[in-house]
């Protein structure tokens, strides 16, 4: 299934061999942000969530503009269903100040990890508008992404 059928489709179907999406959104100083390419394509995989997801994160950015300055990775999960998994809270796995997760029932998920800081990770949910916190990642346990629900 190629993305824009995956568009035209809505979203994949139980059994569709999809692909997970990442991309890096960055600056040059400009005062506008933009999107990376999508990063190198990974294996298929079932359009089921996974419990282990296999996407990969770029190493870099190239833009002839400027020198890009990351801001966050999104990552796009072509089914339904796809919550920020502890592996995805991971230490090991923050790069960059913000991480963005959605998939097609346009369920989107923002960690702020916070990386280097003696202070919690926070995950939060797009409801509406705007976002709210649905859990935090209390700095002992940012390396290995236990998440600590909050309540509303």
């Amino acid at each position: 299934m190629t993305e824009d059928q995956e568009d035209a489709h809505g979203g994949a179907g139980a059994g569709d061999l999809v692909v997970e999406r990442i991309r890096i959104l960055y600056s040059v100083g400009d005062g506008s942000y933009s999107a990376s390419m999508p990063s190198p394509l990974g294996p298929l995989l079932k359009a089921i969530p996974e419990k282990e997801k296999s996407c990969r994160q770029p190493n870099l950015v190239r833009d002839s503009r400027g020198e890009a300055n990351i801001h966050a990775d999104y990552h796009s999960h072509p089914w339904a269903d796809s919550r920020m998994s502890r592996p995805d809270r991971t230490e090991a796995r923050q790069r960059y100040s913000i991480r963005l997760q959605f998939d097609t029932k346009c369920r989107v998920m923002k960690l702020v990890p916070h990386i280097g800081e003696a202070r919690p990770g926070e995950v939060y949910e797009r409801r509406g508008k705007s976002w709210a916190l649905i859990g935090i990642v209390k700095p002992e346990h940012k390396a290995v992404g236990l998440m600590t629900s909050v309540e509303e």
